[in-house]
């Protein structure tokens, strides 16, 4: 070897992941390139001859190319199972997907039912014990008649949550606003009539929140990232108190493609992402989370679970709070008084031994921006001087 190719060699820097998964299936080049020539052609797609498409498995995995071409890229990805990112690094696509965005709507619709009406619940075997939710002991029923999957969690201090999950695709983040604003009144009137029916009682569904899992994104580089902004607080497209109409829509849409060209930032908006892995942000109005690399990104059911648990205290301590805002001793159900409020803020604020890095980031910026920890610090002092009177 000359001094020349040495130096080369040492420039070079293999694809081990390429490499690995290749071997992992017992394939030699030869085998790997005749397995993407067939899955490219079974696509449809117009592939080079095994032996081209066999150097440049060699040139991919060696290092002595990078592999930028997108038809190469599609048919790694087919054979290996994997995305662009997990095996070449690659967190952007270079062009959009689609010119549609694809999002799973995660509604979190609250009301208080109280105590004694969340135990009938559980007796009558409308709702059946869960896995906690953030350790928080809880009942699901199976799944409740709505438009899109929807399931009820009852709480055993009174909080009910109907979990309302809708797979919807959006042409722009406008549409998405409008909608939002659209569902939040139809979800809060429907939440509270099927509640009350429920109980036989009057219950009023107080307030929505909002997760979005944006799987199937529209954008790529920095648009991504103002996307993911603009969707975690999508109120800020439309006009305040402004009815639904054409007009109002196409002004949200001006200030969409506005806020794209100028970049969009919030001081309450804080980020949980993890570069290459994922793109999470966390506001008032709501979560959103685009995973880049699935098998190393959060899983969906984490934040559904973590906001399960977030919004039930929350729901739980707006009702202590709003007693004492009527001018009312606040009362609060024997075992769930200010030292089981303790436990929870101590629980849902302190790490797990097992808690990896991402999830706990997720977890203090969906703390941070609901400003759970501050209602609940005050819940836990009402009902502690109420006790010690």
């Amino acid at each position: 070897m000359s001094i020349e190719d040495s130096q080369t060699a040492k420039r070079l820097v293999p694809n081990n992941v390429l490499i690995s998964k290749r071997k992992a299936k017992g394939w030699s080049r030869l085998r790997a390139a005749r397995e993407l020539e067939r899955a490219g052609l079974h696509r449809g797609l117009s592939v080079p001859d095994p032996d081209a498409i066999e150097k440049a498995v060699y040139r991919h995995e060696t290092g002595r190319a990078i592999c930028r071409d997108q038809l190469y890229i599609e048919l790694y990805c087919l054979v290996y199972d994997a995305t662009p990112h997990e095996l070449f690094g690659d967190v952007e696509p270079t062009t959009p997907a689609a010119d549609t965005f694809g999002v799973r709507s995660h509604k979190f619709v609250c009301a208080y039912i109280g105590a004694d009406q969340a135990a009938a619940l559980a007796e009558r075997g409308i709702v059946a014990q869960a896995e906690p939710q953030s350790g928080l002991e809880c009942h699901v029923s199976a799944a409740v008649p709505a438009d899109g999957e929807c399931r009820l969690y009852v709480w055993p201090f009174g909080v009910a949550i109907l979990h309302l999950c809708e797979d919807i695709k959006f042409t722009n983040i406008a549409n998405l606003a409008m909608w939002r604003r659209r569902s939040y009144l139809q979800n809060l009137d429907w939440a509270s009539g099927y509640l009350s029916g429920l109980s036989g009682k009057t219950v009023e569904a107080t307030y929505v929140l909002s997760l979005y899992w944006l799987h199937s994104p529209m954008w790529s580089g920095t648009e991504l990232d103002t996307a993911t902004r603009i969707i975690s607080t999508p109120r800020v497209l439309l006009e305040r108190d402004s009815e639904e109409s054409e007009s109002s829509l196409g002004h949200a849409e001006l200030v969409e493609r506005a806020l794209f060209a100028e970049g969009f930032n919030h001081s309450e908006i804080i980020p949980f992402g993890i570069k290459g892995i994922s793109i999470g942000y966390a506001s008032w109005s709501g979560v959103v989370y685009c995973p880049l690399a699935p098998r190393r990104a959060l899983a969906e059911d984490e934040l559904v679970s973590t906001e399960l648990a977030t919004q039930a205290v929350w729901a739980y301590c707006q009702h202590i709070n709003g007693q004492i805002e009527q001018g009312k001793d606040p009362e609060a159900p024997e075992p769930y008084g200010w030292r089981f409020l303790r436990g929870v803020r101590s629980r849902l604020t302190n790490a797990r031994p097992q808690e990896t890095g991402q999830h706990r980031s997720m977890r203090a910026a969906i703390l941070d921006t609901s400003g759970l920890i501050d209602h609940l610090t005050q819940a836990v002092d009402i009902l502690r001087e109420t006790s010690e009177r």
